[in-house]
């Protein structure tokens, strides 16, 4: 009796193909997440960062737990403007983060008395009072001060006076402290928001 070896046939080896198919879809998945991180890192550390408002010294503009995207990148290319509101590292902290508005700029004076905030610049040497009604429902300001900014120097404050502890009680905050500009209130949605600088009489 004969014997022959069997046949080949062209039938796929079917271990070693889902070995490939297995690879494939791993090598696949490390270059999606590659080439994500390397859009999302660059946007997280260096154009926007999200932040959570953190107590009611905004009120009633911005309340506790809301969310908010900060713009990281306008102020490589031009300086806080009046009324922006800003994120910047506490002076006295550094570890913890406020949220206050910019009211007066490098090289002015501030003068809070009276329950009124007063600007002294090349413009108006002898001062104007900052109307700030298009974003406070009380513009009394309580507290005594007369602060006269340096180059990189910024005055901020609360929006809810009563309870903000800002430059009335630790001084102007340096340029260097500035992490970014508030942009977009982001949640809760029913109070999303983008925001701009105000106009004032200035």
């Amino acid at each position: 009796m004969d014997f022959f070896p069997k046949p080949k046939t062209n039938e796929p080896d079917v271990p070693a193909t889902s070995s490939r198919l297995a690879l494939k879809f791993f090598l696949e998945l490390v270059q999606v997440v590659a080439i994500s991180l390397a859009i999302i890192i660059p946007v997280r550390y260096f154009l926007v960062q999200p932040f959570y408002v953190k107590g009611a010294s905004m009120e009633p503009n911005f309340f506790d737990h809301e969310y908010l995207v900060i713009d990281e990148l306008s102020y490589r290319f031009h300086q806080p403007q009046r009324g922006d509101i800003v994120v910047f590292h506490y002076p006295n902290d550094p570890k913890n983060y406020f949220i206050k508005r910019v009211i007066g700029l490098p090289g002015e004076t501030i003068e809070i008395a009276e329950g009124q905030v007063k600007i002294y610049n090349d413009k108006y040497p002898n001062g104007i009072v900052l109307d700030e009604h298009v974003y406070l429902d009380d513009v009394y300001t309580a507290q005594t001060r007369r602060e006269t900014l340096k180059a990189n120097e910024y005055f901020v404050l609360g929006d809810n006076r009563p309870s903000s502890l800002d430059s009335r009680y630790f001084g102007p905050i340096s340029d260097k402290v500035i992490v970014g500009r508030v942009w977009v209130r982001g949640w809760p949605l029913d109070r999303w928001k983008i925001f701009s600088s105000p106009t004032y009489n200035l």
